[in-house]
């Protein structure tokens, strides 16, 4: 899941980067975690269905495939104020609280980058991760629509800390967007609520249960390196 980042505005991708390792592992677990089959949805209910499965859903936006354009849910006229779209409209606060456009705008054209769905699917990325959402789900709605809709649900698992996996976390969060490895680090820390401090071209924090992890940086400031220690 490689993503764009060609017009996206500075403080968009830094945000994107915030939540490149920890959104990239939860979308993991939710692919894991649906089941197969054909989908349906009844958004004044808030409620989504798939194969047996039946989800509390919130609509994060729509990509029109003809107009290389995404809407935000939370400016759909036909949805805005519902309940459908409350959650998404915390993406909105979160863009005018941090100055970053991208959250703020109805609209966003994307007809100017190389792979546009590509990019819509980064804005879904970015707002599944300001949302806090266990992943999202993005479907077809039509021949020239895409809907994307955000998990709202305690069913859905979140991807717990996984000391093994980690150093494989970072580095394919890494390798998403590319605009800065030491927020990609940081943010996937922050989200697991573990303590971390630089020591120059390193970035430390301590493990639950002993032992603690090395993050290691190179001139280019990409991750060189982790290292995993035990006590």
């Amino acid at each position: 899941m490689t993503m764009v980042n060609e017009q996206f505005s500075d403080a968009f991708l830094l945000e994107a980067e915030r939540h490149a390792a920890w959104g990239a592992a939860q979308l993991e677990a939710l692919t894991r975690f649906m089941p197969e089959g054909p989908w349906t949805a009844d958004l004044p209910s808030c409620l989504y269905r798939q194969g047996g499965l039946e989800l509390r859903i919130a609509v994060l936006g729509t990509y029109d495939i003809n107009e290389h354009s995404w809407m935000w849910g939370w400016a759909n006229p036909g949805l805005r104020g519902s309940e459908v779209v409350a959650l998404t409209g915390a993406v909105e606060r979160y863009g005018r609280a941090h100055g970053i456009p991208e959250f703020t705008q109805e609209t966003v054209d994307l007809s100017g980058f190389a792979d546009p769905r590509r990019a819509a699917e980064t804005l879904a990325f970015a707002g599944m991760g300001v949302a806090e959402a266990p992943g999202y789900l993005g479907l077809p709605a039509g021949p020239d629509t895409r809907v994307y809709f955000l998990p709202d649900d305690p069913q859905v698992p979140r991807a717990a800390l996984d000391t093994v996996a980690l150093p494989r976390e970072l580095v394919t969060g890494a390798s998403l967007i590319g605009r800065s490895a030491r927020r990609v680090v940081t943010g996937y820390l922050e989200y697991h609520a573990l303590p971390w401090r630089e020591d120059g071209s390193r970035i430390l924090t301590d493990l639950p249960g002993g032992g603690g992890a090395e993050v290691a940086f190179d001139a280019a400031d990409r991750i060189s390196g982790v290292r995993l220690t035990m006590t």
